[in-house]
C-alpha cells in the first residue's frame, strides 16, 4: 500500500500513521513537482515541492 506525505504532514507523522494501520515502510520514492511559468513566449518550470511516498508492507501478525 502507499502513503503520501500530505502538504501540511512531516515524514515523521506520516510513518506514525502507516504504524497505526499495520504497515511498515520498505520503499521511499520520490518526485519533484513543477510549477508552469510564462515569460513572454518562453515556458520556465520551477521546482515548487518534493512529493514524497513511502510504500508499506503488512506486518504479519496484524490486524
Amino acid at each position: 500500500m502507499k502513503f503520501e506525505v500530505g502538504e501540511n504532514e512531516s515524514i515523521g507523522d506520516c510513518l506514525d500513521r502507516m504504524q497505526k494501520e499495520g504497515y511498515q515502510p520498505v520503499r521511499r520514492m520520490e518526485e519533484p513537482v513543477f510549477e508552469e511559468k510564462k515569460k513572454g513566449r518562453q515556458v520556465e518550470y520551477i521546482p515548487v515541492r518534493q512529493k514524497i511516498v513511502f510504500e508499506g508492507k503488512l506486518v504479519e501478525g496484524e490486524q
